[in-house]
Formats: structure tokens, sequence, C-alpha cells
């Protein structure tokens, strides 16, 4: 594919489709306290095409969860421009749903009370049969009336994604929506969220820490510089799909996972997981 850019605006990152987001010249500045400014992003080009898994991975405060904000519309004023499906995106919107790192359930609601917090929200209607199908779909049927305090970690962030599905967005952000879990447990909720992303036939963009986990996901991995982050390579995934944990015993797997390693190891510091860690 591409080889790391030596440029300091990089080649926007393609996907073969046409994009569902396309975001061109994506610059962020952080005033401080001090009255400082901080680079946090620069010259970020890339689209995501419709029905793609792409994952952003990079070393830590690379600006990974900026970009991600700024796609959700919870970022403002930055330079450059983000489009879904060519209209400008400058806000929270309901073509995109989010699940963070802590499924931030409300403990007094049940599961399927949580998953149809946003019907509340938007002042959508009669979304109490899409909200148990939505919960089936991740694997809780019959957890319908279960406080999130009666679930595990695991199952509370299915239902974080039930929740950011069931307004039926285009595009699913993933803010290491798996980060707090063991690794028994995270490698589990890979495979499941392979199968709901191919279930739901969504546009899913996701954060990690993890190479491998990006790579057990994704069609497609960008890779970032540390900061002012910028995508310096990205890296088209050729394994087959359905994938399941025996994937990680293919030696293209593996090499993929040492590719990206070594690119992080070139520009800053990274860790090689399993798929967890």
């Amino acid at each position: 594919m591409s080889t790391v850019l030596e440029a300091a605006r990089p080649a926007i990152a393609t996907p073969r489709a046409a994009p569902l987001i396309a975001v061109r010249e994506l610059s962020k500045v952080y005033p401080t306290a001090k009255g400082e400014r901080v680079q946090a992003l620069s010259h970020i080009a890339l689209d995501i095409a419709e029905g793609e898994f792409v994952s952003l991975v990079g070393p830590s405060g690379c600006g990974k969860t900026t970009v991600l904000r700024i796609l959700a519309g919870l970022i403002g004023d930055y330079a450059g421009s983000v489009a879904v499906r060519g209209r400008a995106h400058c806000g929270p919107s309901r073509e995109v749903g989010v699940v963070f790192q802590d499924a931030n359930l409300m403990p007094w609601r049940t599961a399927l009370a949580n998953v149809l917090l946003p019907a509340e929200v938007l002042r959508l209607k009669g979304q109490e049969a899409r909200a148990k199908e939505l919960l089936a779909m991740v694997g809780l049927a019959g957890f319908e009336r279960k406080l999130p305090g009666e679930l595990s970690g695991g199952m509370r962030q299915r239902v974080a994604i039930a929740r950011a599905l069931l307004h039926d967005p285009a595009l699913l952000l993933l803010d290491e929506p798996f980060g707090a879990l063991d690794a028994m447990t995270r490698d589990t909720m890979n495979v499941e969220l392979a199968r709901i992303a191919a279930a739901s036939r969504k546009t899913v963009f996701l954060i990690t820490h993890s190479i491998a986990e990006a790579v057990f996901l994704s069609d497609r991995v960008l890779v970032m510089s540390p900061r002012p982050g910028r995508i310096v390579e990205e890296i088209a995934i050729d394994l087959p799909k359905p994938r399941g944990l025996d994937i990680i015993a293919d030696r293209r797997f593996a090499d993929t996972v040492v590719r990206i390693r070594r690119l992080l190891d070139g520009e800053g510091t990274a860790q090689l997981p399993s798929i967890a860690h």
C-alpha cells in the first residue's frame, strides 16, 4: 500500500468506494491555561467508505480521540472540513452514533430503557420493538429488564452499542470501547463486534491502542504519528471475513501486526498486544 509519508501534509487515506465521511486538512489547536497553544492535529485527510470498518491507531496523546470527537460533532473550532455524505458536519448529528470506553449507562434504568434513551432525546416514537431487536442482535435477549449493576462489563458495552444504533446512524464511532475489559472478555467482544458490524451493515470507525484488535476487526488501519497527530500510513487488511480468533495464527495477521508495530516504533512508542492487549 502506501509508504510512510515524509511531507508535512500526508496524502488522503482513501477507500475504493465513494466516501461516507470525507475529512480534509483537519487541524486542531488547544489553548492552555498559560496562554500557550498546543497543536493536537496537523492536516489530517481521510475518507471512509460506506460499510467500511476503519481503525485508527497511534501513540498515546497523538490526538486519536480528538479526531473521533470531531467526527462525533463534540469538538469544534478546528481548521479544515468534515463532511458526511457530502454535507458539512459541524455538530452532533443523527447520522452518528458513539460508544465510549465507559458504557455510561444510567444505573436506575433497565437495559431496555437505556437503549431507548436516544428515542426520548430525539422524540422518536414506537422504538421499543427496535430496541428489543437490537438487544437480541448484541446477544442480550432476555436481559431487557436487567439493571446495569446486574450486567457484566462486556454486557454493559453491548447495551451501549445497541443504544448507539437505535436511531439508525450512518456511522458508528467507537472510542476504546473494550479498553477496561479483561483480556478474555475483550477477545470475545472483538468477535461480537465484528458480528454486530456485519449484521447491522454499519460504517464503523474505531479508536484503539491495540494493534491486533485493529487488524482483527478492520478493513483498513490508519496509523498516526505522535503529536501533532497526522496520518503517516494506511494499511489494507487483506484477511477473509468473517474472522474468528484462529486468524491470529495466520502468518499474514502476524506480519501486519508487526508492520504496524514497527511503524509506531519509528514514530513513537507502542504496545504489541495479543487480541486484547
